[in-house]
């Protein structure tokens, strides 16, 4: 069982993570409208994946006897300049999420709630690699600037990351 504040900050978190979702997925297609399909590819990768992690977060909330409470999510932007800005973006908002993130643990450190810091340590775990795996990116995407043949093999290779599995239905 959980606390009513713990409920209600997971609850924030589904939002964020739904944003986060929405988000990624607004880039996909500004990606794509610029004709970076690798980089399209990248990004619906990081929608679906975010998607999993809303579904896990829900799940959790109902499995510790809690209400999930869906709000309304906010407009993502439909604009995000070059590649290398929609990375340093990206990587911003992975930061951001790394907070809140962070932010839930100490709460549930607080509150002395040991499942709920079991069940975190694998979003602070996730927030590590996503955090890795954007500066991966970046490297190269501040290497070669804007344009040219170092930009679309940083493409090709974007466009070979693949969906992630689908979480299993909650038991």
């Amino acid at each position: 069982m959980i606390s009513k504040k713990m409920q209600d900050a997971l609850n924030e978190q589904v939002n964020k993570e739904f944003y986060s979702a929405y988000l990624y997925l607004a880039m996909s297609a500004y990606c794509n409208a610029q004709g970076l399909p690798g980089f399209s590819n990248w990004m619906r990768y990081q929608y679906e994946e975010e998607f999993l992690h809303v579904t896990k977060m829900y799940d959790y909330i109902l499995n510790q006897g809690g209400s999930v409470h869906l709000k309304q999510i906010d407009e993502p932007p439909s604009e995000f300049g070059t590649p290398l800005e929609v990375f340093e973006a990206t990587l911003e908002h992975e930061q951001f999420v790394t907070k809140c993130i962070n932010e839930l643990m100490g709460l549930a450190v607080d509150e002395r709630d040991f499942a709920t810091q079991t069940f975190l340590q694998w979003y602070v775990t996730e927030q590590v690699e996503e955090e890795a795996n954007v500066n991966d990116i970046l490297a190269p995407l501040r290497l070669v600037g804007k344009e040219g043949g170092g930009l679309m093999m940083i493409d090709q290779q974007l466009a070979k990351r693949v969906s992630p599995a689908p979480l299993a239905p909650a038991e």
